[in-house]
C-alpha cells in the first residue's frame, strides 16, 4: 500500500516549521497562536513558494516529507491550530483545516 506523501518547510536554524498565523483582532494580552502547518503536495510546490514569497529565505528552510498518518500527531506534538495546505504556492491558495 502506497501511502500520500507531503511536504513541509522546516528553518535549519532551529527546527520551527513554516506556519500561518491568522489575522485578526487579537488581544494584546494573549500570546501569539501557534499557527496553521503548511502542507505541500509536491517538494517543488514548497520551494517555489519560499522562491515566490519569501527568496532572502529559502536557503534557511529545508524540504521535510511526511506521511499522512503522521500528521495528525505532528500537528497535536506542536500544538498548532491545524494544517493550511497550500493548494497553489504562487498565489498562495491554501485551504485551513482546524485541528478539532
Amino acid at each position: 500500500m502506497v501511502s500520500q506523501l507531503y511536504y513541509l518547510l522546516r528553518s535549519r536554524a532551529d527546527g520551527s516549521y513554516l506556519v500561518a498565523r491568522p489575522h485578526g483582532n487579537r488581544d494584546p494580552g494573549q500570546p501569539l497562536s501557534t499557527g496553521f502547518l503548511l502542507v505541500f503536495t509536491a517538494d517543488y510546490d514548497a520551494l517555489s513558494y519560499l522562491n515566490a514569497h519569501a527568496p532572502e529565505l529559502s536557503d534557511k528552510f529545508a524540504i521535510e516529507t511526511i506521511a499522512a498518518a503522521s500528521l495528525k500527531p505532528l500537528i497535536s506534538r506542536w500544538d498548532f491550530q491545524g494544517l493550511g495546505m497550500v493548494s497553489d504556492p504562487r498565489l498562495p491558495q491554501v485551504e485551513f483545516f482546524n485541528r478539532s
